[in-house]
């Protein structure tokens, strides 16, 4: 998934000038006409969610200084470059006070505003990630830190909203690395408790014998090698939430003494003689399904439904692909600034080529993949050279129209496109099958102008918004290919002409 960016200008010239040109360096655009318009689309609580914006700066109504001064009061993140025909000192000075990213004179060509637009996104990306690993350090990590742009995860992230707003019980179930316990983290820290600790345990990196300990504390002399009283888990977590981390692997005289934890508020420590009250909020988490393992005996029933009272499944990073490219620049943006390195971008093959893959080990692997990429890349640009991981993994098999799958091979060196920044292609899933209907529903034959339009979405598609290879596959020339998708756009009102930019 591209880039979205939003443009916000009074004159339609313009307006219709830098939406081509944003289109042609590859990303999604949205445009409006006012400063109270492009206000009206940040603030939405559902709205659309926009990764930078072009602003000019004098309008009539709110102008360019309004509308960022209402993008700082709202406590918006988003990068903004300015754009207006008098570049006098006096209104750079004025817009970059005012928070601007960067600053364009009119008419400003494309490839100024290229390079102002990937450098914004580039900051905000490492903007960004500095704030969340400082969040995460404070424990103050909220929904806002958590990187989607999945429609499979909007549903979750209501619910764990809902979750964060009272003291339910939270199950988390998902896969190895898919982010459990940042969620179970943007749960307390989104709720009352989030100036109260939290305590995270791996039950999974216990010994047995030690599990008890641990949890729930022991007193001085309880057993061998107890020379100190320590107070556990659960009281270091008293009034805030404590997180038990693959709780399926909790032994079976541990789960006794968790249960009645849960069921009593109460706690007793290993050699203790009396219990002690305590006030946790309980999120647990497994990458196991917890129903199986109480069915194959190792999990008690009821722990099972003290603790599934709120259940969250995170899915994999396989069924959103769509997060993969922002992921890619937000760790890129990470491990540049880690490594003193200056890296760019991930080149357009590459980009599209991750974007593909299964991920077994989901974000947590793709994140080493990049740590790694970036450690060991000798160029200022990521290709697909520098992940030689991807080699050893596949994507899924992609379905054709027939229902047949279709085998998709690794992207050839030989014929592969130029290479060019990852924030300037469009990101879209391999097409699945390159068929062309000949015939309307009625009968009829289709307008030749309709099958055009047709190819040339599917080969921008197939390319992967490679706008020179398409060119060339096409034998006809870059302006003849951006003219016909400027006259499609026009000729459907509702975008469908663009598709793939």
């Amino acid at each position: 998934m591209a880039a979205s960016i939003l443009i916000a200008d009074d004159d339609a010239v313009q307006r219709r000038l830098v939406e081509n040109m944003v289109q042609k360096c590859g990303y999604e655009t949205m445009v409006v006409d006012s400063g109270d318009a492009a206000i009206a689309l940040l603030t939405a609580p559902d709205g659309p969610v926009f990764d930078a914006m072009v602003l000019d700066l004098v309008m009539p109504g709110l102008d360019g200084l309004g509308v960022l001064a209402k993008i700082r009061d709202a406590g918006l993140s988003i990068p903004v470059v300015v754009q207006t025909a008098h570049g006098g000192i006096d209104n750079v000075v004025s817009a970059m006070r005012a928070g601007a990213q960067d600053f364009v004179v009119k008419p400003v060509g494309m490839e100024r505003l290229q390079v102002s637009l990937r450098n914004a996104l580039d900051t905000s990306a490492l903007r960004g990630e500095l704030q969340r690993i400082k969040h995460s350090r404070e424990g103050r990590l909220t929904f806002a830190d958590i990187i989607t742009r999945s429609e499979a995860m909007s549903n979750i992230m209501r619910t764990a909203q809902k979750a964060a707003a009272s003291a339910i019980p939270v199950l988390i179930e998902g896969e190895s690395g898919v982010g459990k316990e940042m969620f179970a983290r943007a749960i307390h820290g989104s709720g009352e408790r989030k100036s109260k600790p939290f305590v995270a345990v791996n039950c999974g990196a216990i010994p047995d014998n030690l599990v008890e300990s641990i949890l729930f504390g022991h007193e001085k002399g309880a057993f061998t090698g107890a020379t100190e009283r320590h107070t556990g888990k659960f009281a270091e977590a008293s009034g805030g939430t404590l997180f038990l981390d693959e709780v399926s692997e909790l032994p079976l005289t541990a789960q006794v003494k968790l249960l009645r934890a849960l069921q009593e508020g109460t706690i007793e420590a290993v050699g203790g003689r009396k219990p002690v009250k305590v006030d946790v909020r309980i999120i647990s988490a497994t990458n196991r399904k917890l129903l199986d393992r109480v069915k194959s005996g190792h999990f008690r029933e009821d722990l099972f439904y003290r603790l599934h009272v709120l259940p969250l499944t995170i899915p994999p990073l396989r069924t959103r692909r769509e997060d993969i490219p922002h992921l890619l620049r937000l760790f890129l943006a990470r491990f540049s600034a880690e490594e003193s390195r200056h890296i760019t971008g991930i080149s357009g093959e590459a980009m599209a080529y991750l974007s593909q893959l299964d991920w077994p080990g989901n974000i947590r692997q793709l994140e080493n993949t990049v740590y790694r990429a970036v450690v060991m890349s000798e160029g200022d640009q990521l290709g697909l050279s520098d992940f030689p991981q991807a080699a050893n993994m596949h994507s899924p098999p992609i379905s054709s129209a027939a229902g047949e799958p279709l085998i998709v091979e690794p992207v050839s060196h030989a014929i592969a496109p130029a290479m060019v920044s990852g924030n300037e292609i469009p990101i879209v899933p391999l097409p699945a099958a390159g068929s062309l209907s000949m015939l309307t529903h009625a009968g009829d034959v289709r307008p030749l102008e309709e099958l055009e339009n047709e190819i040339i979405r599917f080969a921008i598609s197939h390319y992967r918004g490679q706008m020179s290879e398409v060119a060339r596959r096409l034998k006809i020339g870059r302006s003849t290919l951006y003219r016909k998708i400027d006259e499609a756009a026009d000729a459907d009102p509702t975008g469908g002409g663009t598709e793939g930019q």
